[in-house]
């Protein structure tokens, strides 16, 4: 059973890691969407000022709530307590994130919550 509980875990911190990767990726191509339509000719001074303002605030939004997942994959892969506990904060947060983060936070719950997924965060003696 412990196997098959490892195999879920190391799922769970890959499917965090590519979450993140996805977020980040996202807050990149909002920021040089947005960044990148402010320099067309011929628009006025305060729409540029906006469109940049917008892409570095959401790019750098969705930019600084990817790194927490990607932390938490990479601690979930290292089997580190911390990690399950990130990721447990996460997975509520993802609840409300419809439909992926929804089914990511559900998993992960289900997965993290159990006595013997706990066992394989405690350190070995």
């Amino acid at each position: 059973m412990e196997n098959k509980m490892e195999k879920h875990v190391h799922l769970l911190g890959v499917f965090w890691i590519v979450h993140g990767g996805l977020v980040l990726i996202g807050g990149i191509i909002i920021f040089a969407l947005l960044f990148g339509l402010s320099f067309i000719p011929d628009m006025d001074s305060e729409g540029t000022t906006v469109l940049r303002v917008v892409g570095i605030i959401v790019g750098g939004l969705l930019w600084l709530l990817s790194v927490p997942k990607i932390i938490a994959g990479v601690g979930l892969l290292k089997r580190m307590e911390w990690a399950r506990i990130l990721t447990l904060i996460l997975s509520f947060l993802a609840l409300f994130n419809i439909p992926l983060g929804t089914a990511l936070g559900i998993y992960s719950l289900a997965i993290l919550l159990r006595d013997d997924t706990t066992q394989l965060f405690q350190p070995r003696t």
